[in-house]
């Protein structure tokens, strides 16, 4: 690869380097240039071989944006060969937050193999991003790519996002959701509450939700009820008692419903607020509640859970 300065290109010819003046190029210049290649003197780098560039994603495409969320465009992994080096398939978007407090989002990716259909699935969080800049991101894909589309964007206020792991949350416990159980339409979502501060923990009954939509609006019509016996027909379960948790101990809920659909629209939740307890801080978790047509949601009694 050559190196075009002022004066003189500098190249590898013949196994060694070589200075070409450029006053003494007159006509051979187009055939060193062309053995050679080019190099600019700001450090970028050009082979006339065109070495595949990244395809850029139209924004009106089906799947490229999504809640704030762009996908600019996308490389597909390489073998070295034809001059052009060895790379990683990559995604390259942006998030444009429209929230007026910061967000953290969590971004799942549908990975298109050589078949054109969705082959695998990537998701990744990006957290705090603040109300009016634009955050631009490249994600490494392990993986040949012949497209990418957003499967699902969601975004919940920094200060309420759940944490499994890092630093102990300013509550002294942790706040989460897994992902959850299905069988015969019938959905179990676990909530999870762990002591990671320095002192006890108390909770007692069932802990308080919303229920929020695709557009963090409130959802209404949808019956929260307490135990999940209507639900589940499962007769008797644990009803509240008082739990006092040490450090490194940790409490169970459930949410439990069915996507059934009958007669209207079905009612779709993917965000929901918990309140560990009356005044404790929110956290919003995203179960993806696909209520159907029932109007019911049932929240079990936190129970302690036996890490062993």
């Amino acid at each position: 690869m050559p190196s075009v300065t002022a004066e003189v290109i500098i190249c590898w010819w013949g196994g060694r380097m070589r200075t070409f003046p450029l006053a003494a190029l007159a006509g051979a210049a187009v055939l060193i240039l062309t053995a050679c290649g080019t190099e600019t003197s700001a450090g970028g780098s050009r082979d006339d071989r065109q070495c595949p560039a990244p395809v850029p994603v139209p924004s009106t495409a089906r799947g490229a944006s999504d809640g704030g969320v762009r996908i600019i465009s996308y490389t597909t992994a390489r073998a070295a060969g034809g001059g052009c080096p060895a790379s990683q398939s990559q995604v390259m978007y942006e998030i444009t937050p429209t929230a007026d407090t910061p967000m953290t989002y969590t971004i799942t990716f549908g990975l298109m193999g050589g078949s054109g259909t969705v082959s695998d699935v990537l998701t990744e969080t990006v957290p705090g991003v603040r109300p009016g800049e634009t955050v631009r991101r490249t994600l490494p894909v392990g993986r040949t790519l012949s497209g990418v589309h957003l499967a699902t964007v969601r975004s919940v206020p920094t200060a309420e996002a759940p944490s499994q792991s890092g630093p102990c949350p300013r509550s002294g416990v942790r706040v989460y959701a897994d992902r959850g159980d299905a069988a015969m339409g019938l959905r179990v979502v676990g909530l999870h509450l762990s002591n990671c501060g320095t002192g006890v923990y108390r909770i007692n009954g069932y802990p308080e939700v919303q229920l929020f939509d695709e557009d963090h609006d409130p959802v209404t019509g949808v019956r929260i009820l307490h135990g999940s016996r209507e639900i589940s027909f499962s007769g008797d379960e644990p009803g509240p008692a008082p739990l006092v948790l040490k450090p490194g101990e940790a409490a169970l809920a459930t949410l439990t419903w069915r996507n059934t659909t009958e007669f209207g629209d079905p009612v779709n939740a993917p965000y929901v607020r918990v309140h560990a307890k009356p005044g404790a801080d929110p956290v919003m978790v995203t179960p993806e509640l696909d209520l159907g047509t029932t109007g019911k949601l049932a929240v079990g009694a936190w129970r302690r859970l036996d890490r062993s």
